[in-house]
């Protein structure tokens, strides 16, 4: 490889490496989910790139959330040993989750890039608003609902989680902590629900875009091995070191302040203002 080619890659390698360590650190810290910085950053690399527009959004998600599998195992461990991740709710809940991923998935095989981006957009959008101005003080109810409720909501997760490329916790630990579970196990659990939504997720895009025209090199289907190499071994490295802050430090100005980040890449992403 000459030296221009490689100075031509080097910035979209220092930025993948640089999303990693932020996307590992926000999977322990908020319980939000490395991947909702992940995809914002991968499309972008890839518009860069000039991909095509049909593939660009599809091989963020797919890419993201197979970059989730062992950052969700790297944070999901660090909770464990804190007794943080309740196991109950995840016998409980899993299987809804992962019906969701499939439904959610298989959907967007079939849907546009821009359709994967308003989804995500708009989710981001109303995350953006509740961790500015959503208060811990707010309950539904003293418990997750029973079934069916509860496996709705799981399906609910699942299912736009993997439309999104997120791990989970951006969705779940609003709700479980709106139906008072205490926010630092809320965080933990949803820190083992990405493992749950990642890995079907992940296979799912490897399977719906295997026959997919204009994939860079090195990528099965709808994810990216060069990305994945680049973004994992900083997530694994930083996960760690979130989950650790998470448990000394008060969050609710970073919240906001990735309320802010959050909300400008949910505008970004439904290009808001041309």
């Amino acid at each position: 490889m000459s030296v221009d080619v490689l100075m031509e890659w080097l910035p979209f390698a220092l930025t993948l490496l640089g999303a990693g360590i932020f996307a590992g650190v926000l999977a322990g810290l908020l319980g939000v989910g490395g991947g909702i910085v992940i995809v914002p950053v991968l499309y972008h690399l890839f518009t860069q790139l000039d991909l095509d527009t049909a593939i660009r959004m599809h091989l963020a998600v797919g890419t993201s959330l197979a970059t989730i599998i062992p950052t969700a195992i790297s944070s999901a461990r660090s909770h464990h040993k804190k007794q943080a991740v309740d196991f109950d709710l995840l016998k409980s809940w899993g299987i809804a989750i992962a019906i969701g991923v499939v439904i959610g998935a298989t959907l967007a095989a079939f849907l546009s890039g821009e359709a994967l981006q308003s989804v995500f957009g708009i989710v981001a959008l109303l995350v953006a608003l509740n961790m500015a101005f959503g208060k811990q003080s707010w309950r539904l109810g003293a418990a997750l609902p029973r079934e069916p409720f509860r496996g709705l909501l799981g399906v609910f997760v699942g299912g736009f989680s993997s439309m999104m490329g997120i791990g989970g916790g951006t969705l779940s630990v609003p709700i479980m902590t709106l139906y008072n579970v205490p926010v630092h196990r809320a965080v933990g659990t949803a820190s083992a629900i990405g493992l749950i939504i990642a890995v079907p997720g992940a296979i799912s895009f490897m399977v719906s875009g295997w026959q997919a025209e204009g994939l860079p090199p090195f990528s099965v289907g709808y994810v990216s091995l060069l990305g994945f190499a680049l973004i994992v071994p900083m997530t694994i490295l930083s996960a760690p070191w979130g989950a650790k802050l998470a448990h000394a430090l008060p969050v609710i100005w970073l919240k906001r302040a990735f309320a802010v980040f959050l909300f400008l890449t949910g505008v970004r992403m439904l290009d808001l203002f041309g």
